[in-house]
């Protein structure tokens, strides 16, 4: 049994890790999407969907081990010497995920300054339709008036 509960909290962070490298590719999806001459929201937006749906298996990898770690704690802490070898592991495996959420955080803040460019691109993009829009109104309205010339010789005396 106690071999077994640094076993669980070694494969409780590898699973980690392998959530982590998703949503790196998750991150790098979005980034694709964003850098495109023609952006795709609904693209975007499942992306960024599935990314939050790992983020939510990420937050339960975090608390189960986080529970798993303080009820066995005491046991690794005190066996320190019988676990020398997965704690170094942990050690290692904690330092990846480091590692991958720096990646992550850097990812994340590239592609929101990508969407706010996005979004200015597209936010202009339909001020300028709309001021086309109110140029041909107004274009078509005059125009009407054009032909409609009102009457010069009335005669106000009956």
């Amino acid at each position: 049994m106690e071999q077994n509960c640094a076993q669980i909290l070694i494969q409780s962070l590898e699973k980690k890790i392998q959530v982590l490298e998703e949503i790196i590719r998750q991150n790098n999806e979005q980034e694709r999407i964003l850098r495109q001459e023609e952006f795709d929201m609904d693209a975007l937006e499942a992306a960024i969907d599935e990314q939050s749906g790992l983020i939510g298996e990420l937050d339960k990898l975090d608390s189960g081990f986080e529970s798993f770690y303080e009820r066995v704690r005491e046991d690794i802490t005190v066996h320190k010497d019988k676990y020398r070898n997965e704690i170094a592991y942990m050690k290692e495996l904690i330092q990846k995920i480091t590692d991958k959420v720096v990646t992550i955080n850097t990812g994340s803040a590239r592609n929101k300054a990508l969407a706010e460019q996005q979004f200015q691109k597209e936010k202009r993009h339909i001020q300028q339709s709309v001021s086309k829009t109110k140029v041909a109104r107004n274009y078509y309205n005059n125009m009407n008036n054009l032909n409609h010339v009102a009457p010069q010789f009335y005669d106000n005396k009956k």
